[in-house]
């Protein structure tokens, strides 16, 4: 088994490397170093992740939790461990601190076993999976357990890395793209083999191992499996839409329902739905999980769609009003009553065992059609193929008309791309373009607010590095009722806390609504927005989601011209 050590050592050097191609070559080292049984559980921790996106496995670790457990571990106060973070600016490094610092009279672990192994990747990676299972009463005290046995059993450093992974938080820049060519370049597989094999898997761990063990020839293998979710594919922004015509020509047209994004899993009479964020929502949606094996003819499929609540005069229910269903664990039955909802599908990529993902949009529709029996709540949402810009003008004023928020412009030749954005979908809203970013901080408000996170620090993604960049704050928008329910939902994620400033681990998506984007050397993205104000908290979002610097520098240029 290989030390734990040798992971600590490749993150120290990682973390300290300023190019990306030095540092795909470093991780594509690591993961060639690493045994079969160890090699997934280093791919999904080197992007400071513990379990694939897809697994219901969580740790349910926050801070407060990991500060308790390094208190008790370095035998000092909470409040001492809160400074620490406070000084250092960091988990990790505050954990090497503190445990540096602990008294030379305290017993570990290790002290009572004679010829105590060194800590294993997988020692840590066993006691993750042990805190992911624990659950009830009793549950964190058995988590502070297990993480005082990694922190009395490794060295300082090796403790700093374990802390920023137990809130998966691991800031070595490391992200998709560098993990996907590090792949590539550490097995001699293809990138847009590995690339191909991550979208259809949503797991780099297993396209590491199979790519180790079956070079590309078992990598173009891998394919979609029931109850495993895929990334949904995604739409871009049309300014216009004779822009958007002009490019395709003959164009599909849906309308852009309000409502929240589900991708239904059937195998059989099993059926599992998953939220836009790849979670399991089966049980909180069991109208539609009805719905579903009552009226769509196959016997195995994957679906995607749109859920939607609409009022007693048959309009669109407010976004956070649906959002309530997709959250509800408890009287799930009497929510599902107050707020029914409605399913509109509008895409199949995957029947009675056959992958459709690289069929032409207009053979998916067909047989999505030919499976799905309209009835009542759930029907295939209506679509026209057409190249007239006045047809395209009435559909997108009859969606407006009835409450939606506009139309989906699609090729109707285009293959299902899951996880990706690109022309071959667009989006016409009446709205002004509007970004999803991630709140990476907050900062304490003033006068009759100050019991608040009164602002908020937003951050656009960079795939390849897996870092949020900074661009702007938002506090306009926020009423006193939002104040609230967003600080209550936010000290869960604190992560740093300093005088009015806060640090926050970024899981959460605001849409923000923007005048325009400005260069700005206040801000690491380079960019900073000009009157952001919030527009939705996008609880269906995952950060990996949020936009992209690259369609920030996008949306700049365009202004310009």
């Amino acid at each position: 088994m290989t030390d734990f050590n040798e992971f600590t050592h490749a993150c120290r050097t990682i973390e300290n490397t300023p190019g990306s191609l030095d540092m795909t070559g470093q991780v594509a080292q690591l993961l060639q170093d690493v045994t079969c049984d160890e090699l997934p559980v280093v791919t999904h921790f080197i992007m400071g992740e513990v379990f694939p996106a897809w697994s219901a496995e969580d740790m349910g670790i926050g801070t407060s939790l990991l500060y308790t457990a390094l208190s008790k571990t370095a035998g000092i106060s909470i409040k001492k461990m809160e400074s620490l973070v406070r000084d250092t600016g960091d988990i990790g490094m505050a954990a090497t601190v503190a445990l540096s610092n602990k008294p030379r009279g305290q017993a570990t672990f290790s002290l009572f076993i004679e010829d105590t192994p060194p800590l294993s990747i997988l020692d840590v990676f066993g006691r993750f999976k042990n805190i992911s299972k624990v659950s009830g009463k009793g549950s964190q005290a058995t988590k502070i357990k297990n993480l005082q046995y990694l922190f009395n059993s490794s060295s300082t450093e090796q403790a700093g890395y374990i802390a920023r992974l137990a809130i998966e938080d691991l800031r070595i820049g490391v992200g998709e793209g560098i993990v996907r060519d590090a792949i590539s370049k550490a097995f001699e597989v293809p990138i847009s083999d590995v690339e191909r094999a991550f979208m259809l898997t949503n797991d780099m761990g297993l396209v590491a191992v199979t790519a180790r063990s079956g070079g590309s020839e078992e990598v173009t293998k891998l394919g979609i499996e029931l109850r495993r979710p895929i990334r949904m594919m995604l739409a871009q922004v049309t300014p216009t839409i004779e822009s958007a015509i002009s490019e395709m020509e003959t164009v599909a047209i849906e309308w852009k329902f309000d409502g929240a994004r589900v991708q239904i899993h059937k195998d059989g009479d099993n059926i599992t739905l998953f939220s836009r964020r790849l979670e399991d929502v089966t049980r909180s949606l069991p109208d539609i999980v009805s719905a579903v094996k009552e009226n769509v003819k196959a016997d195995s499929a994957i679906l995607d769609g749109e859920a939607f609540a609409v009022d007693e005069s048959g309009r669109p229910r407010a976004f956070q009003e649906i959002l309530k269903r997709f959250r509800r664990k408890y009287d799930v039955e009497l929510t599902a009553r107050e707020i029914p909802l409605t399913l509109r599908l509008f895409d199949l990529v995957y029947l009675n065992g056959e992958n459709l993902i690289d069929e032409p949009l207009t053979d998916r529709r067909a047989a999505l059609v030919g499976c799905v029996e309209n009835a009542g709540s759930i029907k295939v949402d209506e679509q026209v193929l057409t190249a007239d810009i006045e047809e395209v003008n009435r559909i997108y004023n009859e969606a407006l008309e009835a409450g939606h928020e506009g139309i989906m412009i699609k090729n109707p030749n285009s293959p299902y791309s899951p996880g990706k954005r690109g022309k071959n979908w667009l989006k016409k809203k009446p709205v002004m373009e509007t970004l999803d970013l991630v709140v990476i901080g907050a900062e304490w408000g003033y006068g009759r607010r100050a019991n608040y996170m009164g602002s908020y620090t937003l951050a656009c993604h960079d795939p390849d590095t897996g870092r949020f960049l900074p661009l702007g704050k938002v506090g306009t928008g926020i009423n006193d009722e939002q104040l609230a329910e967003l600080t209550e939902t936010f000290s869960k994620l604190i992560i740093i806390e300093s005088g009015m400033t806060i640090e926050l681990k970024p899981e959460v998506v605001f849409e923000i609504a923007f005048e325009e984007i400005q260069k700005s050397t206040n801000y690491e993205s380079g960019f900073a927005l000009r009157f952001p104000r919030l527009v939705n908290v996008r609880d269906d979002k995952s950060p990996d989601e949020a936009d992209t610097l690259v369609r920030i520098g996008n949306i700049y240029s365009n202004q310009r011209k």
